[in-house]
């Protein structure tokens, strides 16, 4: 798979989530894709300072963008 079409299926998957994440003030935005296997993401908005922002990021955006690119095996949160 190429490098643009896993952006594609990460973006995807970040628009399935964004929704919930806006409805509480914040946001996400993809920041970089390593090697294809790893992907870092920024929260934002109220996102950034919200006190379950890790489990955001593993209940919620993880498990989807892994549901969307199960070759991803690791995503990271950047501020």
């Amino acid at each position: 798979m190429t490098t643009i079409e896993l952006t594609k299926k990460i973006e995807k998957a970040l628009e399935e989530i964004r929704p919930f994440l806006q409805n509480d003030g914040g946001d996400i935005e993809l920041v970089s894709i390593e090697e294809n296997k790893s992907v870092t993401v920024r929260l934002l908005g109220n996102c950034v300072s919200c006190s379950v922002n890790q489990m955001t990021l593993k209940s919620g955006v993880e498990m989807t963008i892994k549901k969307y690119a199960p070759e991803i095996e690791n995503v990271y949160n950047v501020q």
